[in-house]
């Protein structure tokens, strides 16, 4: 089975390291919970037979409810419409500025959502703090024929597979209630890097104690998880993660994505990307 890439762009997504990932994550699982699941990358590609996809960014979680819901053909229908209707192409920002405030004013349908995205800068996913979206608009790739293809095979996974999509802080999901043969998989903000999602103090040292706390909790309980996080960063490093981490296991990943060993970190690398494990 090919891996299937999400449609949607996240800062720090995985699926370059999906191969790493998968060497290590178990197969078989009963219930596999993603935390931070962003995107989904990791969602629709894991072998188990319920999946629990779970982001604190609702409209995310709630588009791709719907893309499950209506499936690929009514979904692609609807996005064209919006792109005729507001002649949307890579020169048109009036267009896009239009459908902004078009969405800003009454966001209730996903799929214009998306359809902002798809014209954004970067196809970033970015909300002030009124819950309006904010990306300006961008010229570089527009709803092109490798998105959409794209498109319609994360789709037609998501139709696939059996999973459930939640929206709620992490602190809220009650994951140490779950079997040996669950998995919970967390890739949450980086403590020790910037990025949009941790740039006003979305993600700080309490909210990173309060995970790796979860994380004992689901371990006394008898429950594999895996953690994706980085230790070093441009010469910082997470003291609180690696003292918390010396009691688990950790694989060092290849952050430029190709063939690595896990038994030594790259340390020539920016970032030390890792995955911390209980098993």
């Amino acid at each position: 089975m090919g891996y299937v890439k999400s449609p949607l762009n996240y800062t720090g997504g995985k699926f370059k390291l999906l191969p790493q990932l998968q060497e290590i994550i178990p197969k078989g699982i009963d219930t596999f919970v993603d935390l931070f699941a962003g995107g989904g990358n990791v969602s629709v590609n894991v072998d188990a037979k319920y999946i629990i996809y779970n982001d604190i960014l609702g409209q995310v979680s709630e588009l791709l409810s719907t893309l499950k819901l209506q499936g690929k053909a009514e979904s692609l229908r609807i996005i064209d419409t919006y792109i005729e209707k507001y002649s949307l192409t890579k020169e048109n920002r009036e267009g896009y500025l239009e459908l902004r405030e078009c969405y800003n004013s009454n966001p209730i349908d996903p799929l214009m959502l998306y359809t902002l995205i798809c014209y954004s800068f970067n196809n970033q996913i970015r909300f002030n703090s009124k819950g309006g979206y904010n990306t300006p608009f961008g010229r570089d790739r527009g709803f092109n024929p490798i998105l959409r293809d794209r498109f319609i095979a994360f789709v037609e996974r998501l139709r696939e597979i059996d999973i459930q999509f939640h929206s709620k802080d992490f602190r809220e999901m009650k994951v140490e209630e779950l079997g040996e043969n669950d998995f919970v998989y967390c890739d949450p903000p980086y403590l020790i890097t910037v990025a949009s999602y941790n740039e006003n103090g979305g993600w700080n040292e309490q909210a990173e104690r309060d995970l790796l706390s979860m994380l004992d909790k689901v371990d006394r309980a008898g429950v594999r998880f895996a953690l994706s996080n980085v230790l070093e960063s441009k010469g910082a490093q997470n003291e609180i993660l690696a003292e918390w981490a010396k009691k688990y296991k950790i694989h060092y990943l290849d952050h430029s994505y190709s063939n690595c060993s896990y038994q030594k970190k790259d340390k020539t690398s920016k970032n030390v990307e890792v995955l911390i494990v209980n098993y």
